[in-house]
C-alpha cells in the first residue's frame, strides 16, 4: 500500500502515546480519530487519482480534514 500523508502520528508525532491511549479511553476521540483517517485515506485516494473526485468533492473533503484534526488537536492539548 502506498504511504499515506497526513497520517496523525506523523501530524503530531509527540502525542503519539497519548493519541494510542485516548482511542481506547474516549469514544468521542475514538470516532473522531477514525473520521480523520477515513477522509484522509478518501482525499489520498483523489489525489492519487485512485477514485478521482471535482474540485468542489476535493475541497470540502479537505475542510472537512482540517476540521477534524483541529478537533482532535484541541482533544489532545486541552
Amino acid at each position: 500500500m502506498a504511504h499515506t500523508p497526513h497520517e496523525l502520528a506523523e501530524e503530531f508525532p509527540d502525542h503519539v502515546e497519548k493519541m494510542s491511549e485516548m482511542k481506547v479511553s474516549n469514544a468521542h476521540f475514538a470516532r473522531l480519530f477514525d473520521e480523520y483517517h477515513e477522509i484522509n485515506r478518501a482525499i489520498h485516494r483523489a489525489e492519487t487519482d485512485i477514485e478521482p473526485t471535482d474540485d468542489f468533492n476535493m475541497e470540502d473533503m479537505r475542510k472537512k480534514r482540517m476540521h477534524l484534526k483541529d478537533e482532535i488537536y484541541g482533544m489532545l492539548t486541552g
